[in-house]
């Protein structure tokens, strides 16, 4: 098999280096301004800890909210650790960057998804999408998505030669 360069992997680690770097910069400064993140991530990942009630709740996947409470965030090199607040119920849990499956901060209209390829494809390979963040977000927030801002109709006629 010819060799080839793996882009697909090189933008899986470069995206997962970015979560981390934001993640070490909030646990040693905090959250600056309005940012805050819904991480969804992957409840069935080998190395995902959380409370037995949560994975039974959320077999599959789940979605966190790092808003105006979270304790505890400590970042490694393999993922992070972090307690957050479930209902008056303080829970620290352990999510692993490849357990990661969107990294959203709507306050910049910012997100990441990562999208395993379909079966019969490599195992291991990874679509990285930078997207705007989807409007779904969790019940709790209430959050309104700011209004579409009128598309600008620019003449050419300006520019053609004559």
């Amino acid at each position: 098999m010819p060799r080839t360069i793996d882009y697909g992997n090189l933008m899986h680690r470069a995206m997962r280096g970015l979560i981390q770097d934001v993640l070490r910069d909030v646990a040693e400064n905090g959250l600056p301004g309005e940012h805050h993140f819904f991480i969804t991530f992957d409840t069935e990942h080998p190395d995902v800890e959380l409370a037995d009630w949560l994975s039974d709740r959320y077999p599959e996947d789940m979605t966190v909210v790092m808003q105006h409470w979270y304790d505890n965030l400590n970042v490694t090199d393999e993922g992070f650790s972090v307690t957050l607040n479930f209902g008056d119920s303080p829970e620290p849990l352990y999510i692993p960057y490849d357990a990661i499956k969107t990294f959203v901060d709507p306050s910049v209209e910012f997100g990441l998804r990562f999208e395993t390829q379909d079966e019969g494809e490599e195992e291991g390979l990874h679509e990285v999408v930078a997207e705007e963040p989807d409007e779904e977000a969790p019940a709790a927030l209430d959050v309104e998505p700011e209004p579409a801002k009128p598309a600008e109709v620019v003449s050419l006629d300006s520019f053609r030669k004559t």
